[in-house]
C-alpha cells in the first residue's frame, strides 16, 4: 500500500475524530449521547436484549452496559422485562417514549449528515458509505482480537 495514502488516512482520521468531538460537544441538543443512542439503536433493531448480549454486541463490559441501561430506564426509554427462563436475569425492551426519542434523534443526525454531504453525488455518497462500513468492520475485527 502507498505510504502517502496511509499517512493521509492517518492524519484525516485524527482530524475527523477531533472535529466530530468538537461538533458533538458544542451541539448539546437532544436527550441522547452517543452511548445511549447506540444502546437504544441496538435494542430497537435486535429487539429485547440482556446486558451480556448488549455488552458483546457493543464491545462493552457488563457494568458499563448496566449503568447506561439504568439511565435509559430512569428516563423511561427502556423497561426491564424478567427472563422467563431465569428468574434472576432480565432483558431491556424499548418503550414507546424510547422509540420516539431514538427516531427523533436519528432524524436529527441524518439531517446533519445530509448537510455535510450536500453537493455530493449519489455515487460519491454510496462509495463513502461502503468504504466507511468496510473500514469500521476492520476496526471492529481488530478490537475483537485484542
Amino acid at each position: 500500500m502507498n505510504n502517502d495514502a496511509l499517512a493521509t488516512i492517518e492524519l484525516e482520521l485524527a482530524f475527523l475524530i477531533r472535529r466530530l468531538t468538537s461538533i458533538t460537544a458544542a451541539k448539546q441538543g437532544g436527550n441522547l449521547d452517543r452511548a445511549a443512542y447506540l444502546l437504544l439503536h441496538h435494542i430497537h433493531v435486535q429487539g429485547s436484549a440482556g446486558v451480556k448480549q448488549l455488552g458483546e454486541q457493543l464491545q462493552l463490559d457488563i457494568s458499563t452496559v448496566s449503568r447506561q441501561a439504568s439511565v435509559l430506564e430512569q428516563k423511561g426509554y427502556v423497561a426491564k422485562v424478567p427472563d422467563e427462563s431465569d428468574g434472576r436475569a432480565y432483558f431491556y425492551r424499548m418503550t414507546e417514549l424510547g422509540t420516539d426519542e431514538l427516531l427523533s434523534y436519528r432524524q436529527s443526525r441524518l439531517a446533519s449528515i445530509a448537510s455535510l454531504v450536500e453537493g455530493w453525488s449519489e455515487d460519491e455518497c454510496g462509495q463513502f458509505a461502503g468504504l466507511l462500513s468496510k473500514f469500521n468492520e476492520a476496526v471492529k475485527k481488530r478490537s475483537q482480537q485484542q
